[in-house]
């Protein structure tokens, strides 16, 4: 396995590099992106197993958003379900020989921080405007706003290492132990790794919507004298 932390370019693009990383990050994409038009172009009254798998997703995704929010899920559900689906399904593809997750390379866990990053901003005005939003750095008390605006940035960057910490040590103890060991010895972490990757997305996904939930409370109006 390639170390994470010098990744090599796969090809280049004229002067862009080209990092492996970003050929699975597109290839997995573009499988989601696919089977969404599917399962979007032929819904039916009665589900079949496939579609039935689907709308259990987005129950649970909706589920988990009103516990975390209390508030309706759907202007969030398309961003908090993607992220859950994208990250595991990368987290996952560690499982095919030869593939590095994109999740467990530096680039891949700082852009769905960055992404968070924004989507907190977008949100925030969204749901409380821009004076709301700024307003929600100053509470308590004014004097708390540089310690909120060095909280919201770390809180992201604890999300990046979290994310690439775990998937990073899993995918590199797999490969370590399979050029050692037999063929059926690495099942087992396997099958532990797919558990891993299952939990980073649903820690990942559920820490973006704290995160989003709490700068639109915070900007709410009856927020505005405290």
């Amino acid at each position: 396995m390639d170390n994470p932390l010098q990744t090599l370019p796969l090809f280049q693009l004229g002067p862009v590099p080209i990092m492996p990383a970003v050929v699975v990050t597109w290839a997995i994409m573009l499988v989601i992106v696919g089977l969404a038009i599917l399962l979007t172009h032929r819904l039916s009254v009665v589900p079949g197993p496939v579609q039935a798998a689907a709308e259990l997703l987005v129950t649970a995704v909706d589920a988990q958003i009103r516990d975390v929010t209390g508030a309706e899920p759907a202007p969030y559900r398309a961003f908090v379900g993607t992220l859950f689906l994208f990250i595991l399904v990368a987290n996952w593809s560690s499982l095919i020989p030869g593939i590095t997750p994109p999740t467990a390379t530096l680039e891949t866990p700082a852009a769905l921080a960055a992404l968070v990053f924004v989507s907190i901003i977008w949100f925030g005005v969204k749901g409380a405007g821009v004076g709301g939003f700024l307003r929600g750095f100053a509470l308590p008390n004014p004097a708390m706003i540089p310690l909120n605006i060095l909280e919201s940035f770390t809180r992201i960057f604890s999300m990046f290492v979290r994310l690439f910490g775990n998937v990073m040590s899993g995918a590199f103890v797999i490969a370590i132990v399979g050029s050692l060991a037999a063929l059926l010895v690495p099942i087992p972490l396997m099958v532990l790794d797919l558990l891993t990757g299952a939990v980073q997305a649903y820690i990942f996904a559920i820490l973006a919507m704290v995160f989003i939930s709490s700068a639109v409370k915070k900007g709410a109006p009856e927020n505005k004298e405290t």
